[in-house]
């Protein structure tokens, strides 16, 4: 369709090709998006290869010192007058030796099986009494074995530089240089290096209190962790991707896999409704807050601003209490129009969906309106302008101009907004605390229930934590995947300089 073409269209007809267009370019996208994974695995596994070459050509090239680098750490570099640095990969290695010896080593060893000796009752020779001997912890062999595992993986990477320090340092003597001196090195730090020093430590605390317990949940899922397989009493195993099936398996029992499904059907739908109900119309309460005739401006915006500074929970809790049977709305209600009071949370799904997706506008409209009315005050006053003299309506302005700029704006804050919303655990939980909870056929789940939510009742109430990280993968995995589609199908990636 051509640009004169597509001008002619009415507003709905535009918003219609606009939807098909996307559709439309939907398989290819997704196709370059699998492309561009298998591409970084082609080149990080040809990265893996050209490592291990460079890996094996220092060892050949290099002299005696180089050599002996690659069993004694730092060794090449504390030769050649880099005394720090031989040290610190030296101590690296001996407190690595150190910890697998007296710790790491211990559970690694116990990882495969993760436990074989379960605690059991013994009676007591001396006073005759039952007592409980311990034995595996599965929980601890898992979290201190990924630990290890992971250790072993930072250790690995401190060989390799150790063995090009080495062959670097090397080639520097036989080119007449001279390498840095530990005073020299450490200036470095401050200078040159100073970007490494100050992210050490972030890096540090995201390895462990990020990396290490997203590691831990995913393999999780990988077992049969559950309320049956409790540690310390009980052990738990690897049960590969049987945890997997049932989240998936649908048919007469399949109670897991016919929540799964329903949930993820619904979390979408309110993923949707929540995120684009939020943004019309906060985007059209800004629009009527920034027309120039509408007086006490300032006033209307404190108002939305005073909105957002109390907390959302009081806010859920409050609208929570309101709605119940005998609450103020359902006490109004029968005061002026003498009928039953209306089951808000508790009659069917449609109306318990409908009222929260509603209340959501409430707690997340004013989020919006200050969101867009910095982004309407900046579009140029001379394309309106323009619009006007060519005879063009306010709906015809909104959806040529304001709209639009306002998605190619904002199309980061709705994915953002978008994701947040599937994860959107506050407004669920205490809104209807998942319910009404009348389909015999859901697992631990209501009908108001999100995978989130789902995800905390399946750890709180049941103990299923394996079925949980699960379920906890799959959401990021579908969280991730929409972002980026959305986002490289979106024109604030293709046309970055458009509006610029």
């Amino acid at each position: 369709m051509t640009y004169i073409e597509y001008k002619a269209l009415s507003p709905a007809e535009k918003v219609s090709y606009k939807v098909k267009e996307f559709f439309s370019l939907l398989p290819g996208r997704l196709k370059a998006f699998f492309a561009a994974i298998g591409k970084f695995f082609k080149n990080l596994c040809y990265s893996i290869v050209a490592g291990f070459k460079n890996y094996g050509s220092r060892f050949s090239k290099g002299d005696m010192a180089t050599k002996i680098s690659y069993i004694v750490m730092g060794f090449g570099n504390f030769t050649r007058g880099q005394v720090g640095k031989g040290l610190a990969f030296l101590a690296a290695e001996i407190i690595y030796i150190i910890y697998m010896a007296n710790f790491g080593l211990a559970y690694l060893k116990k990882f495969d099986t993760l436990g074989d000796v379960a605690t059991r009752q013994e009676t007591d020779p001396v006073s005759g009494r039952p007592v409980n001997i311990m034995g595996d912890n599965s929980m601890l062999i898992l979290l201190y074995g990924t630990m290890t595992i992971l250790i072993t993986f930072v250790l690995i990477g401190i060989y390799v530089a150790n063995t090009k320090a080495a062959y670097d340092a090397e080639q520097m003597v036989k080119a007449g240089k001279k390498n840095l001196t530990l005073k020299e090195e450490l200036q470095d730090f401050l200078d040159g290096k100073y970007h490494v020093t100050m992210l050490s430590l972030p890096v540090l605390l995201i390895s462990i209190f990020t990396i290490l317990p997203l590691a831990f949940m995913i393999l999780i899922a990988f077992t049969n962790y559950d309320g049956q397989h409790t540690p310390p009493g009980n052990l738990f195993t690897w049960v590969g991707l049987e945890t997997f099936r049932s989240v998936f398996k649908v048919g007469e029992g399949a109670s897991k896999g016919y929540t799964f499904i329903s949930l993820t059907k619904w979390t979408i739908v309110w993923a949707i409704f929540a995120t684009f109900s939020n943004y019309i119309v906060g985007m059209i309460l800004a629009l009527m807050i920034n027309k120039k005739s509408i007086k006490f401006k300032s006033l209307w915006r404190t108002l939305f601003v005073i909105t957002i500074a109390v907390p959302q929970f009081v806010s859920l809790l409050l609208m929570n209490q309101m709605l119940q049977d005998d609450g103020v709305v359902n006490i109004i209600i029968g005061k002026l129009f003498h009928a039953q009071p209306i089951s808000f949370f508790n009659s069917t799904a449609l109306v318990a969906r409908v009222t929260v997706i509603i209340i959501n506008m409430w707690v997340g409209v004013p989020y919006t309106i200050l969101q867009t009315s910095g982004i309407l005050m900046n579009i140029p006053e001379d394309l309106y302008e323009s619009a006007r003299i060519d005879g063009a309506t306010p709906v015809v302005q909104f959806f040529q101009i304001t709209l639009p700029y306002m998605l190619f704006v904002t199309t980061p804050y709705l994915i953002q907004n978008f994701v947040s919303n599937i994860n959107n655990f506050n407004v669920i939980y205490l809104l209807t605390n998942g319910g009404p909870t009348k389909n015999p056929n859901l697992y631990q789940a209501g009908e108001t229930d999100l995978l989130v939510t789902w995800l905390f009742k399946l750890t709180m109430n049941s103990n299923d934590y394996n079925t949980a990280a699960a379920v906890g993968i799959l959401v990021f995995i579908v969280c991730a995947t929409l972002s980026l589609i959305t986002f490289n199908l979106s024109k604030s990636s293709r046309n970055e300089e458009e509006f610029s």
